[in-house]
Parts: C-alpha cells; sequence; structure tokens
C-alpha cells in the first residue's frame, strides 16, 4: 500500500491554544467513511451499507456566551474566521467554515440555545476524494456543541443537523448517509442503514480474520458535488418516483422495475431518468445481497455485487469518469474480488475487495495501470472499520 491508513495531522488543541489563548474544554472526533455498497439510494429512502475510515476531522472547541463564532482549520491556508451566531444565513458563502457554521445555524433553527464557540479545527479525510470530509466536519462540530451546550441530542439527532446544514445552509442537496456513518458507525462493523426511518444495525465486518482486505483507491481526481450533476440526479429520481405515484423510489421493488421502467417509457420519460430508476433500485437489491452474504459469512461473494454495482454507476447513473474505471478493471484483472466506485462520483474513490496477501500487488497494479495512462499516482489504503464520533479529551 502506498499510504498509511491514518496520518495523525496537527494537534488540535494546540492550535487552539495558539490562536485563542487557554486550553479548550475538549477535544472531539469524527471519521470520513467509504461506502460498501448503496450509492445515491439515501435519498431516495433506501439502503446503504457506510463504514467508518480511521481518518477523522478533529476539533478542539470551547463555547462562547456572546454570540461569537470563531472557526480555524489547519488544513486550508488563511487565518481565524469570525461570524456572528444570529447573522448566520444560508447560501451566504464562506467557504470550507460554511459547514461548521451550517452547524451552528441548524442547531439554532431547531430550538437549540448554542450561544457561540471557539473552534480549531484538523483532518486527516481526503477533501474531494468522495469519502465524507465535510460530513466529518459537520458531524464533529455537532457532537462538541451538544457536549458543551448539554443539547441531549442522539447520534441520528446530531446526524439530521448535519443534512440540514450541507442541504439548506451550504446548499448540497445530499441525503443523510454521510452524517449517519460519521455519527453512528462503530468499530470492526459496517452500518446497514435504513434511510427511511434510521433504523440501523451494526453487521460484523473484520475482513482481516477472513485473510480479506477493503483497498480506498484515491483518484485524486476532486469532485464537488455542488455543481449541479448531483442535484439533476436527485431530481430525476424524483421526477421518476413522480411519474410512477410513488412516494420515493424505495417503493418501487426490484420484482416490479421491468414493469415500472416500461410504465416510464410509454409516459414519455426522459431516458436518463430511466437509467436513474434502474440503479437506485438496483442498488437498493445489491445491499440486501451483501447483508445476506456477509450474514452467511460469504464476504468474498460480495466481489461480483461490486463489480455490478460499478457497471451501473458507470452505465445508469453515468457518475463515473476514466480514473474511476481505469482503477476497477486494473483491480480486477490483477485478481480483485470486486471493485466499484465510492460515493458521489465524478472523481473521488474506488473500493477494491482484494483477498489480504494480494493487496499489495493489486495496489501496485493499480498504481502502474494509472502512471501507463499518464494519471498522477492514486492514494492507495486500507478501510479498517472504525469507531463513529466521540469526545477524544
Amino acid at each position: 500500500m502506498t499510504e498509511t491508513a491514518e496520518q495523525t495531522g496537527p494537534d488540535p488543541a494546540a492550535t487552539f491554544t495558539e490562536l485563542y489563548g487557554g486550553e479548550p474544554h475538549g477535544v472531539w472526533a469524527a471519521p470520513g467513511r467509504v461506502n460498501l455498497i448503496g450509492e445515491y439510494t439515501d435519498f431516495n429512502d433506501g439502503f446503504v451499507m457506510p463504514l467508518a475510515l480511521p481518518h477523522t476531522a478533529r476539533a478542539a472547541v470551547s463555547p462562547r456566551t456572546d454570540g461569537v463564532l470563531r472557526l480555524h482549520s489547519s488544513d486550508v491556508p488563511g487565518g481565524v474566521v469570525s461570524l456572528r451566531v444570529e447573522e448566520l444565513a444560508p447560501h451566504s458563502g464562506h467557504g470550507w467554515a460554511a459547514y461548521p457554521a451550517g452547524v451552528v445555524w441548524a442547531l439554532r433553527e431547531a430550538g437549540h440555545p448554542v450561544t457561540g464557540a471557539d473552534i480549531a479545527l484538523t483532518s486527516t479525510v481526503p477533501t474531494g476524494a468522495g469519502l465524507s470530509s465535510s460530513a466529518a466536519l459537520e458531524t464533529v462540530t455537532a457532537l462538541a456543541l451538544n457536549d458543551l451546550f448539554g443539547l441531549g441530542l442522539s447520534g441520528p439527532e446530531l446526524a439530521v443537523i448535519g443534512r440540514r446544514a450541507e442541504n439548506d445552509f451550504v446548499g448540497v442537496p445530499c441525503g443523510i448517509m454521510d452524517q449517519m456513518a460519521s455519527a453512528c458507525c462503530t468499530e470492526g462493523h459496517a452500518l446497514h442503514l435504513d434511510t427511511r426511518d434510521l433504523t440501523l444495525r451494526q453487521v460484523p465486518f473484520d475482513l482481516a480474520t477472513q485473510g480479506l482486505t477493503l483497498l480506498v483507491v484515491d483518484t485524486r481526481v476532486k469532485h464537488a458535488l455542488g455543481d449541479g450533476a448531483y442535484a439533476e440526479r436527485r431530481a430525476g429520481c424524483e421526477e421518476g418516483a413522480r411519474l410512477l405515484g410513488i412516494p420515493t423510489l424505495r417503493d418501487l421493488r426490484y420484482d416490479g422495475l421491468d414493469a415500472a421502467l416500461a410504465t416510464l417509457a410509454d409516459a414519455g420519460a426522459d431516458e436518463s431518468v430511466i437509467r436513474y430508476v434502474r440503479h437506485v433500485v438496483g442498488d437498493n437489491r445489491r445491499v440486501e445481497q451483501v447483508i445476506a452474504l456477509l450474514d452467511a459469512g460469504e464476504v468474498r461473494a460480495a466481489g461480483p455485487v461490486l463489480d455490478e454495482g460499478h457497471r451501473s454507476l458507470r452505465d445508469d447513473l453515468r457518475v463515473s469518469c476514466p480514473e474511476l474505471d481505469l482503477a476497477v478493471a486494473a483491480a480486477g484483472e490483477a485478481g480483485a474480488l470486486g471493485a466499484r466506485m465510492t460515493g458521489g462520483g465524478f472523481g473521488g474513490s474506488a473500493i477494491v475487495l482484494v483477498e489480504a496477501a494480494e493487496a499489495d500487488a493489486v495496489a501496485e497494479a493499480v498504481t502502474k495501470a494509472f502512471a501507463g495512462a499518464g494519471h498522477a499516482a492514486p492514494g492507495i489504503f486500507a478501510a479498517i472499520p472504525s469507531a463513529g464520533a466521540r469526545r477524544l479529551s
């Protein structure tokens, strides 16, 4: 592998003291995630199966009572961003700071008495890699403020706050998966989440004991989900549900998919809408297939399901890119059990299920394929199912 699973990064507590004077009241962490299966299903009330990464956003935080919110990131050039909580408004910019500021706004909109804070942030979650760096920032901020202001919110409730920050304040129409994964995942498990009612199940996912590894291949191709492509697909899914007369695509069973696609064609639906419906319903089924295989101890048999998921994301949803397709193809040719892009697409990362003994060889094959195609070298590391958001000190 070309990278370690986690880099330590700057100490947010030391940064806090340097910036603001005094010690922070505490330090919190929230992880990024990879999604094993179930993509673009969460805003359709569907099923997903993410796992938390060792990579985290960490925040050193102290509360304020004067309505001032001060934010600093060790990962972004520039100084402290100073805002007033009563002046926070959706779609008002602020760059990276919009994510934690949006959490403060969402908490206050929900009636919680957040009166300001000093926050020093650092993150080892790669940005633009489809690994939920923004959700990690939202979740660590929400958890810290929940503790400091005694709000008493549960993990799922914190996730809902984070999603509202991203949807309504930042303006990205994401679903709930990323925030739920960051808030609620547990070490050694994947999270089987029903995004309709937020019921969840921690599914044991200890690959090492089975001689397996899940690699993450960061293509280094940056994506930005606020550019309209994500929103267009969400709107297409909603149009498909409307034409079918159902609340969301979650309500379309897989055994009724062919008839539903014919109905959409007869109704004059755009061919993109038909493709999106086929992907979402198919990926909900793929989540169920993977769950059944994990429960039966047949993890290796999940490989072909990952491959099928990638083809659907590439051909029906059309959110892949040449680098992602190359990573998946090169891994397969090198003997991987299965691979697919993960996250929102248009760049970002792929996951590769591989025999542990073959992990280095597969990683080398992918790296060589990238070099041969003239691409920048990918970042490759093992995805170790890790803990969700927690207080560190």
